[in-house]
């Protein structure tokens, strides 16, 4: 159809085009929306001009006002870092908890600090809340392996268990099992023992015939008693607070393979005054002695 017609039920001119005795009307865009429209071609020709826009081969082109996001977050950050500076710096000086919470500004920020950096490093292994996981030990509760004041908290963190800086503290359960210090029976009475002096029913026949091999191997690091010792990083074994699991067959799993499990350093990653905040906030987690 090349001419166009007025539509009779709508008295509206008709566009000249027919789909299947459709016919299509010729009806104006509204006067408001067109104006929008080129108010927004305009406004984003402006854009394109004022704002880094069109990618080009070997950049980009920024625009003629230099704007960058990225270089607006760089000096926020430097105007937040140099704000903190003087609380961050107030860390250092601090010998015991007891000085932070004697300063409620102080602790605050500490705790603040600490929070931000314990989601960002740490949740990930020790969990949101620092209740941990299977091999990775809970930070509230009083069973600390290696200490949990102020200075030992630090200390860990620094350097590490088991890591790559050097002065890394450093314990391991041996493999009694796979080394063959300990036959499949003996590790079995042992089992026992630890059953035993953990408070639970046992086998007592069998932890008579472990006692021997207990105090000769197991109490060096465990203690006689089996209590552990936080100068070796030794667990105690008279609680029911288990890294690895309790259980008859994680006993055994332990013995007969060992355990060495990794804390990494963190003096490479976070300064001085991070890793001071970051202590204070797992002191405060409810297990800080």
């Amino acid at each position: 159809m090349s001419d166009k017609e007025i539509d009779e039920p709508t008295g509206v001119e008709t566009t000249g085009h027919e789909w299947d005795g459709i016919k299509e009307l010729n009806n104006p865009l509204p006067r408001w929306w067109l104006i929008l429209l080129w108010i927004s071609v305009v406004w984003s020709v402006v854009y394109w001009v004022l704002m880094p826009s069109w990618p080009g081969i070997t950049g980009y082109f920024a625009g003629v006002r230099n704007h960058s996001e990225r270089a607006n977050v760089d000096a926020a950050l430097a105007a937040l870092d140099a704000e903190r500076s003087v609380q961050m710096q107030q860390l250092l000086t601090v010998a015991s908890i007891d000085e932070v919470e004697a300063d409620p500004q102080l602790l605050q920020f500490a705790m603040n600090a600490g929070a931000s950096l314990f989601g960002d490093n740490c949740a990930t292994c020790h969990g949101a809340g620092g209740q941990g996981f299977r091999g990775y030990p809970s930070l509230v509760d009083d069973a600390w392996l290696w200490g949990g004041t102020l200075d030992d908290i630090e200390k860990t963190l620094h350097h590490g268990i088991r890591s790559t800086h050097p002065d890394t503290r450093i314990s391991i359960m041996l493999a009694y099992g796979e080394t063959g210090a300990f036959s499949a029976d003996q590790i079995d009475d042992l089992v026992e023992y630890v059953v035993h002096i953990s408070g639970r029913d046992a086998d007592m026949e069998a932890v008579a015939r472990a006692e021997t091999n207990f105090v000769q191997l197991c109490a060096a690091c465990h203690g006689a008693d089996g209590k552990g010792d936080q100068l070796q990083g030794s667990p105690d074994l008279t609680d029911a607070i288990w890294l690895y699991g309790g259980e008859r067959k994680d006993l055994q799993e332990t013995l007969y393979y060992g355990r060495a499990g990794v804390m990494p350093h963190w003096t490479e990653r976070l300064t001085d005054e991070q890793i001071t905040a970051l202590a204070v906030y797992v002191h405060s987690l409810g297990g800080g002695e």
